[in-house]
């Protein structure tokens, strides 16, 4: 299934991300730093969402209250709570 999550308070203005049994597959930012958004995408491609969201909430870009792996934690908890 694809989701896509409009973003708030970072560089990157939306997230699109598909999960498919359980487990994350593409994840696309729109905007923000391209190498590192690539990056994260990458590396928890293949990972289930509650270790994302683990791992990503909190972190902060700066003194922004909020950073674009922040923002994926939030959209996935989104997720989850519309899927329950």
């Amino acid at each position: 299934m694809k989701y896509q999550y409009k973003t708030q308070g970072t560089c990157s203005r939306l997230i699109e991300i598909e999960i498919e049994n359980g487990v994350i597959g593409d994840v696309s930012f729109v905007g923000g730093c391209n190498g590192n958004l690539q990056g994260i995408s990458a590396l928890i491609r293949g990972q289930k969402p509650e270790n994302v969201i683990k791992r990503l909430e909190g972190i902060r870009c700066g003194a922004k209250p909020t950073s674009c792996p922040d923002q994926l934690a939030t959209a996935l908890k989104a997720i989850f709570a519309q899927n329950d």
